[in-house]
């Protein structure tokens, strides 16, 4: 797939030589991440938004309540700012200095549109749940009108978007390699842990299966 052309508001000018503009590797990070952070103004005041997200084809999903402030905002055609990061490891050096973090992350600029026909409504939730656990749509009940009516899906375009990677070990002083001190990477990983099932299950009701969670590169 053909890289993202960058453009003035998107080009990585801090460490270019981390700035990734693969449309691959864009989609591979946001395919990876659960919560994204959504950005935008209303009267000059700036607020910053956590929710969770699914990547349908060249577009990203976001949903939420019908009344909410960010979706009115965002369905109104604000200017928004998305950003989806991964953290890999810390990086240990042997000066502050020179600590950093590896990480994976995406910025998203554009404007986002309402989703109004039903049927796409209805396909984009269910990109919007089995982007949390594959499948789990076909498994669960289907959202009923009034929850429908409650629930709007925006889409934001992958058109002006970059993304920033950095890996691999510290950069540290010629003049520090010398000192006693421990310096590399620990490594950081989001796994699942064992389920909690709720208290009022149905009784023979099988379990949910760890590995629709792993969302782990090769």
């Amino acid at each position: 797939m053909a890289s993202v052309p960058p453009t003035g508001r998107t080009r990585v000018r801090r460490l270019p030589q981390r700035a990734v503009y693969h449309r691959d590797d864009i989609y591979a990070i946001l395919d990876e991440g659960f919560l994204c952070h959504v950005g935008f103004v209303i009267d000059a005041q700036p607020f910053v938004i956590p929710t969770n997200y699914a990547r349908q084809g060249d577009e990203i999903l976001i949903h939420g309540s019908a009344a909410s402030r960010m979706v009115r905002a965002l369905a109104a055609g604000v200017d928004v700012c998305v950003t989806v990061t991964l953290v890999d490891g810390l990086v240990l050096a042997r000066s502050p200095f020179h600590h950093s973090v590896n990480y994976r992350s995406v910025v998203i600029l554009g404007k986002a549109r309402l989703v109004s026909d039903p049927g796409e409504k209805l396909e984009a939730l269910r990109c919007l749940t089995d982007h949390i656990v594959p499948g789990r749509w076909d498994e669960v009940r289907q959202p009923t009108e009034q929850e429908l009516k409650a629930t709007s899906v925006l889409s934001l375009p992958l058109a002006e978007v970059s993304a920033k990677v950095r890996h691999g070990p510290p950069v540290d002083d010629q003049s520090d390699l010398g000192l006693p001190v421990w310096a590399g990477v620990v490594p950081l990983r989001s796994l699942p842990g064992a389920p909690i099932g709720a208290e009022d299950l149905m009784p023979g009701t099988p379990p949910i299966d760890l590995n629709r969670f792993d969302r782990r590169r090769p």
